[in-house]
């Protein structure tokens, strides 16, 4: 188990982390998400023993880690910018931590661990070829697989798979989760990424300017994100913010006054607020809550289709409802100021749109979060609903 309380670090004046608190359970996968300079590689140097914090604490495994050499500590870091020996072959570079005084094994043990480590990150054909003569994605396997090959209380991870192609990175998220539930090592995964956050972690924390916004699974995360910040940081499209006011009974009303939204809000009447729908939320066929509008533009994602579409306007009796065909051509233009949404649907059910067509949308009302407006600086906090 790795737990962090209250740990600061700073950089002459420049907070890196600011009193960050976080527990990572034994044996899980944690994943820490966040932007560029939010904290993420500091905390993970911390645990390493690589930086000290200016104040707080770092345990593993219930023991307090001051003044513990990083040697000592008994984890196996994962740097993104590699940290190989280019001189060496892949395979010396892999048998490196197997021939320090620690973490000696017997010769044919530590030739199985190289192979197996090897097949694993598909690398077998490059063990020896000088790590100089590799391309950046294999580097990052060699890396990768220098912290798998040893034993460890914890692995801490540094985005290792930033390097690899689409196709690449894909298969080594599954190989990455097959590897967690079978060793059931403790680690600690550093992204930016939240279709690998999603993909690969027990549980997911959210970094923000070196403090802990949210943690929990990725259910917690998607259908109750803290504040707007977090539910823009997940899914493809981002989600659908309409800004907007609360009714007396609690339902939304856009700025402009024309979509109203069913949900009871625990809020005061006029409270300013963001309605927030998920792009795979919206239909064109399902049943539930309708809204109108016109097609902006629309873009061809494999196998579905995004739609973006201005509501408003009011979908005249040529409009295409849920389920039915194509409606005829409109020609009318841009509507000034009318919000956008964008919707992902199956390819089949965008046949014959285009831009300027009108829509209808329907969208089940539970699906719905709501949020304080956003503040300078201040990202708008999820409301409860009744």
């Amino acid at each position: 188990m790795i737990r962090l309380r209250g740990i600061t670090k700073a950089y002459g004046r420049t907070t890196a982390l600011d009193g960050l608190e976080l527990d990572v359970e034994d044996g899980e996968f944690f994943c820490l998400l966040g932007p560029s300079g939010a904290g993420k590689t500091t905390t993970l140097k911390t645990v390493a023993g690589l930086e000290l914090p200016d104040a707080g604490t770092v345990e593993l495994d219930g023991r307090d880690l001051a003044g513990v050499e990083p040697y000592d500590r008994g984890v196996a870091m994962c740097f993104e910018s590699y940290a190989l020996y280019p001189h060496r072959s892949v395979h010396d570079n892999l048998a490196s931590p197997l021939r320090s005084p620690r973490h000696r094994l017997p010769a044919a043990e530590a030739r199985a661990r190289i192979m197996e480590t090897a097949a694993l990150l598909g690398i077998e054909a490059l063990l020896d070829r000088p790590v100089g003569q590799l391309s950046n994605g294999q580097r990052q396997r060699v890396a990768l697989g220098r912290v798998l090959v040893r034993p460890a209380r914890a692995f801490l991870l540094d985005e290792p798979l930033s390097h690899l192609d689409a196709k690449l990175r894909q298969q080594m998220r599954a190989e990455l989760k097959a590897i967690g539930a079978v060793r059931r090592t403790t680690t600690l995964y550093v992204t930016h990424d939240s279709v690998e956050a999603l993909a690969l972690g027990d549980r997911i924390g959210v970094i923000r300017d070196g403090r802990i916004v949210q943690t929990g699974t990725r259910e917690e995360i998607w259908y109750r994100p803290h504040d707007t910040e977090v539910a823009r940081a997940f899914g493809r499209p981002r989600i659908n913010l309409l800004p907007g006011t609360l009714t007396e009974n609690g339902a939304f009303r856009s700025a402009g006054g024309g979509i109203e939204l069913p949900v009871r809000a625990e809020a005061p009447p006029g409270t300013e607020v963001l309605a927030g729908i998920r792009p795979r939320d919206l239909s064109l066929t399902a049943p539930g809550h309708e809204l109108t509008g016109t097609v902006y533009v629309t873009e061809v994602l494999g196998r579905s289709v995004e739609v973006t579409v201005r509501l408003g306007g009011g979908a005249g009796p040529g409009a295409r409802p849920p389920g039915g065909g194509a409606g005829p051509e409109t020609g009318a233009g841009p509507e000034t100021g009318a919000p956008r949404v964008s919707l992902v649907a199956p390819r089949a059910d965008t046949r014959g749109l285009g831009p300027d067509d009108p829509v209808r949308l329907t969208l089940r009302p539970e699906n719905l979060l709501l949020f304080e407006a956003d503040r300078p600086r201040r990202p708008g906090r999820r409301i409860g609903t009744r």
